[in-house]
């Protein structure tokens, strides 16, 4: 029987599993779309609009935090390894 306890699951959220390059893509990649998001919320004419942009926020968001942790919790449960 495996034990998952709380102090070993926060080790496994703390590996960087994703490489330099690669989060220096996500963090200018994600700065870009909240800017964008940003500029079209402010020009935004309907809700759909809103929504579309608020998710495009979000995304960035995401992209930045993934990228200035250098964990990645898709590839972390796929079968694709990243070597940091």
């Amino acid at each position: 029987m495996t034990s998952h306890t709380p102090k070993a699951h926060l080790a496994t959220w703390r590996t960087v599993n994703i490489s330099v390059a690669e989060r220096a893509g996500r963090v200018a990649v994600g700065v870009a779309a909240i800017i964008a998001g940003g500029v079209l919320l402010a020009a935004a004419a309907s809700a759909l609009a809103v929504v579309l942009e608020l998710l495009l926020v979000v995304a960035g968001l995401d992209m930045v935090v993934t990228g200035a942790t250098g964990h990645c919790p898709l590839y972390q449960n796929s079968a694709t390894s990243r070597d940091p």
